[in-house]
């Protein structure tokens, strides 16, 4: 595989200036259509899943909390099952102590006998902690919370007990892939980490402010240091309920890729956006919410908040080869496989936002995907 894995080996110099280099890999094979939806294949590599919050809180949490916890991912777990790997925004923190965060309007936490089994149900890999309510219960629930994932092995990052912890990389294992994964936030600045202190990795995700530049570039370096196959950024952006992505972080995100970034996963507006492919990878702006018990804003116009997607990314034969589209919708505290109008409107939707783009997009027999790999 003529991955990241070679080409973060040869430093960030390196990286700058990779448009039209002939390293990189096409990711589209040939052979007929048939061969290629095989997602079962002996080529393929791994498939990992990514999905937006899964906020396991209040009534989400009444709701599971003494009863199976794996019941949270609804008719979704057969997906989820079949996957390598999977990526989530953890939108609260799971503990049992902590005091509130003074002012805020929404507290979100997650009895850990629950939560844990639920993500270990889920097969979550990894879960970044950069959001603005991972802190909603202070000091004492971050750590209760990190705590927790750490003696589960779910990867995690995007906040810590100071600045440094918060910005540290996780490395998780996807099949034979070697995955390193990183957080940031633009979100609450008043829970950013300082130096000594508790809190996100929270930046200004502007690739013009050297600050932010000078942050993902040491980020980046330390991901190196584990030679991984793919890097994944995971970041908490922009405003809640908007459709498309503002254009400072279309800039953000094809920086990233710019510097290495294999997937930019996007989060934080609770509604879907386009998907981009910039340079054969994919920028998921935002995937939208996969669990929470908010309210269904379909006054909205375009927002439909409780309808989303599971980002199944496949990397075949070394290269990523396409990112499929499996339409899920929350119902009554639960994911669920979206019925056929919903799955529709996610897919249709999913295509008209990511036009814009000029993302090219393949559909057939009710399946969405993106194609990935090509220059």
């Amino acid at each position: 595989m003529v991955t990241r894995r070679t080409l973060l080996a040869s430093g960030a110099a390196g990286l700058t200036g990779l448009a039209g280099c002939a390293g990189l890999p096409t990711g589209r094979r040939a052979g007929d259509r048939a061969e290629r939806d095989d997602l079962n294949a002996a080529d393929v590599d791994a498939r990992i899943g990514f999905v937006g919050d899964c906020m396991l809180g209040r009534s989400v949490n009444e709701r599971w909390a003494g009863d199976d916890p794996a019941g949270v991912w609804g008719s979704t777990l057969s997906r989820l099952d079949a996957l390598d790997g999977l990526v989530a925004n953890l939108e609260c923190c799971v503990a049992e102590g902590g005091t509130k965060w003074p002012d805020k309007v929404y507290y979100f936490r997650s009895d850990p006998s629950f939560a844990i089994p639920a993500l270990e149900a889920a097969g979550a890999s990894f879960v970044s902690l950069a959001n603005n309510h991972i802190l909603d219960f202070r000091e004492l629930a971050l750590r209760e919370t990190r705590t927790h994932l750490d003696d589960a092995g779910i990867a995690h990052a995007g906040a810590g007990t100071d600045r440094r912890a918060a910005l540290e990389p996780a490395v998780f294992e996807a099949a034979d892939l070697t995955v390193a994964a990183f957080g940031f936030t633009d979100q609450a600045e008043v829970f950013a980490a300082s130096a000594g202190g508790p809190g996100t990795a929270f930046a200004t995700l502007d690739p013009a402010v050297p600050e932010t530049r000078s942050l993902v570039e040491g980020v980046l370096e330390t991901a190196r240091a584990h030679d991984p196959d793919l890097v994944v950024a995971s970041l908490h952006w922009g405003a809640n309920w908007e459709t498309e992505p503002r254009r400072v972080h279309e800039r953000f995100g094809r920086w990233l890729v710019d510097r290495g970034v294999d997937v930019v996963h996007g989060h934080s507006a609770h509604v879907l956006q386009g998907v981009e492919v910039y340079r054969g990878r994919p920028i998921i702006y935002d995937a939208g919410d996969f669990v929470d018990d908010y309210v269904d804003y379909i006054d909205r116009e375009g927002v439909h908040n409780k309808r989303s997607a599971l980002f199944e990314l496949v990397v075949r034969d070394g290269d990523l080869d396409e990112l499929v589209v499996e339409p899920t919708a929350i119902v009554d505290e639960a994911a669920t496989l979206a019925p056929p109008d919903v799955a529709a409107w996610v897919r249709d939707t999913l295509a008209e936002r990511s036009a814009a783009f000029g993302t090219d997009v393949e559909r057939s027999d009710g399946r969405l995907t993106f194609p990935l790999g090509e220059e």
